[in-house]
């Protein structure tokens, strides 16, 4: 695991187009896909359970959303995808619930086994470059036995792996945000993964000139600029909410219940304002939800909109995410935002693997 693998005497193979072709596994709306475009590759399909996701992948990225169960994906599906011309890239981000802190205290969820799925369709399909993001805690799950079987398949089929722990905000993502990053390239050596710069995008910058919403509230101008609906007593609680402060700034009788329990004493950041000159929180699914945790608005008195979490993201101000005139489920939108991998980080290993590509070719 890591960088064992010595260089290959098998010479990388010279294409005519250096253009990296992308099929992109457990896609949804099309996040990490968006990246690699953005970086210069070009996205061929998606493959996804959630078929409401074909609208947002296939509208941003171009490529071809196919409804299915990656468990039951054969290697010759994907590899027919690649017309062998252009270096190929298989990437993905297999679903990390399992791997949660919170998920391991429970039973066992059979969804860890789309990892090691992920890495035997490499080793058949053999692409040239391989891509996965996931939680840090991967790492660790079953002590570690899943991520090595993960490395060790790929090792066998001829690939250099490497992995690193991103720190999202150091690649112009306005949030802080800890994800695991593999990168493996085939019958060669990559230089070491990016670290990324040690500046930051804040809020401010990101969201400051979104048009001001109340709670409640959707923009004319952009149905996903909607924000929940607040019920009078956390009106009341936001009000009294400071930009990176906590609950105890409240007055004691606007406190929750669970708060003055000694078991809800270690949680600060729920009902809590962002601040301005600071990355955002760790988006999750349900970040739309002002009591769910730091989500609210630094200086307005309601919870961030579907786009401003968006943005958060690091997702393009003008990414759809459903055709015009569908009604927003801020549940549905909020699942696909909180479960996509940060733009600005796929757009580095698409950067990464695009600038070795050129290497390669001399």
């Amino acid at each position: 695991m890591g960088d064992s693998l010595v260089q290959s005497e098998i010479a990388p193979v010279e294409y005519k187009n250096t253009r990296p072709e992308v099929v992109d596994l457990f896609c949804g709306v099309g996040a990490l896909s968006h990246g690699l475009k953005l970086a210069g590759c070009d996205i061929i399909a998606g493959y996804d359970v959630d078929r409401r996701c074909k609208f947002a992948f296939e509208e941003n990225n171009g490529g071809q959303f196919y409804t299915r169960d990656v468990s039951k994906l054969l290697a010759s599906e994907i590899a027919a995808h690649f017309s062998g011309s252009a270096p190929s890239v298989l990437a993905g981000c297999a679903p990390c619930q399992p791997f949660s802190t919170y998920k391991q205290r429970y039973a066992e969820d059979p969804q860890w086994g789309l990892v090691n799925k992920f890495a035997e369709l490499a080793a058949e399909v053999k692409p040239d470059y391989l891509t996965m993001e996931n939680v840090p805690t991967l790492l660790k799950y079953k002590e570690g036995a899943v991520f090595k079987s993960f490395c060790d398949t790929l090792e066998n089929a001829g690939y250099s792996v490497q992995h690193m722990i991103a720190q999202c905000e150091r690649f112009g993502v306005p949030q802080k945000r800890r994800r695991l990053v593999v990168l493996a390239a085939r019958n060669r050596k990559m230089p070491s993964l990016p670290k990324g710069s040690n500046g930051y995008r804040s809020v401010r910058e990101a969201i400051g000139g979104l048009q001001p919403i109340a709670a409640g509230e959707t923009s004319k101008g952009d149905p996903l600029h909607t924000a929940s609906a607040l019920s009078e007593i956390n009106l009341r609680r936001i009000r009294h909410s400071k930009p990176g402060g906590t609950w105890r700034d409240w007055p004691v009788a606007l406190r929750a219940e669970c708060h003055k329990r000694p078991s809800g004493q270690t949680y600060p950041g729920v009902y809590a304002r962002m601040d301005w000159d600071k990355p955002a929180p760790t988006m999750t699914t349900q970040c739309y939800g002002y009591g769910n945790g730091r989500f609210g608005h630094p200086d307005q008195d309601r919870a961030i909109s579907l786009r401003e979490a968006a943005i958060l993201q690091s997702f393009p101000a003008e990414y759809r995410f459903l055709p015009p005139d569908e009604k927003v489920s801020m549940k549905e939108v909020g699942r696909w935002i909180g479960n996509a991998v940060p733009v600005g980080l796929a757009t580095a290993i698409g950067q990464h693997i695009i600038n070795d590509i050129g290497v390669a070719n001399g």
